[in-house]
């Protein structure tokens, strides 16, 4: 940690300027979001409603969203 704060406390004002000329003329091209990132968002999406409204629609399952009204108690017994 010592040889990384003693470098890091070295540069000078000269050095500095150097990274950040080198880093604004460093050209880089579109990485993977930029590129594929809303297709990618939106194939996601496509394919969460797709599934789902097959499922509610075709599947046959009884969504019981609130049980008030079908379930009766039953009469207690005592033996």
């Amino acid at each position: 940690m010592v040889p990384l704060s003693r470098s890091l406390l070295s540069l000078t004002g000269r050095s500095i300027r150097q990274i950040a000329t080198r880093q604004a003329h460093h050209k880089t091209g579109p990485n993977f979001h930029d590129k594929y990132g809303n297709a990618v968002l939106l194939g996601g999406l496509t394919f969460c409603v797709v599934v789902w409204s097959y499922v509610s629609t075709q599947t046959g399952i009884t969504w019981n969203l609130s049980p008030v009204g079908k379930i009766t108690p039953q009469k207690w017994r005592e033996d």
